[in-house]
């Protein structure tokens, strides 16, 4: 069997940027969720999906805004967006899809917690990551455990990890920290000053073994 784990959070923004507002009879808006249903309809029906489950960031808030004063939050998020998390994730619960709503970890942490639990059972015969998260590059493994960009559909196996980011899955933690992360709210490290001198010196990190962090720590897999 194949595995299916969707970021819900990065589907429920891709369509409320993407797909036309909807307004309930009630005034809310559902643009968002009604998108991602449609989204998740054209998954679960299609061939070979069996086992599928849904993460969500709950909250956008997680145990790294303890960490890291500047990562990411709620703030700026548009409050439609924001209101529609609690009626996507009862709404894909009702097409009886898994969906794990995060609030101390992030979904991210749901999908990679699947994928650790999963990677080794005999019979998942692959396990496919729907992002095209960069920080969910660093799982996949070999044509096992694949990222799939559904917008474009495209499969990103680890010859492609290294294809895209210049780097291999295990130096992605590392990759990120050098060239920093917008979209979680860290910036590049300090040291950096080209992004081709970035992915010299991360092409040669090995499992294990970690390169000066920006500010004088040990860098860390996000998972």
């Amino acid at each position: 069997m194949k595995i299916h784990l969707v970021d819900g959070t990065y589907e429920l923004f891709r369509n409320h940027y993407g797909a036309p507002p909807k307004q309930a009879p009630d005034g809310r808006q559902v643009g968002a969720t009604l998108g991602l249903l449609r989204s998740l309809l054209m998954l679960v029906t299609a061939p070979g999906v069996t086992h599928l489950a849904c993460a969500f960031d709950h909250v956008i808030e997680s145990f790294r805004n303890d960490l890291f004063v500047g990562y990411k939050t709620g703030a700026g998020v548009d409050p439609d967006l924001l209101g529609q998390f609690s009626l996507a994730e009862d709404a894909v619960a009702a097409l009886g899809v898994v969906v794990w709503p995060m609030v101390e970890f992030e979904a991210d942490d749901a999908l990679a917690s699947a994928v650790k639990r999963f990677k080794n059972n005999k019979t998942v015969e692959q396990i496919v990551l729907c992002s095209p998260d960069k920080d969910l590059a660093q799982l996949v493994s070999g044509d096992r455990i694949v990222c799939w960009d559904r917008r474009r559909d495209i499969i990103i196996n680890e010859a492609g990890v290294l294809e895209k980011f210049g780097v291999r899955p295990y130096s992605i933690p590392d990759w990120l920290a050098l060239v920093g992360d917008a979209a979680d709210g860290y910036p590049p490290s300090r040291q950096t000053t080209t992004g081709s001198g970035v992915l010299s010196t991360v092409r040669n990190i090995v499992p294990g073994r970690s390169v000066a962090a920006p500010r004088g720590g040990q860098l860390e897999s996000k998972y």
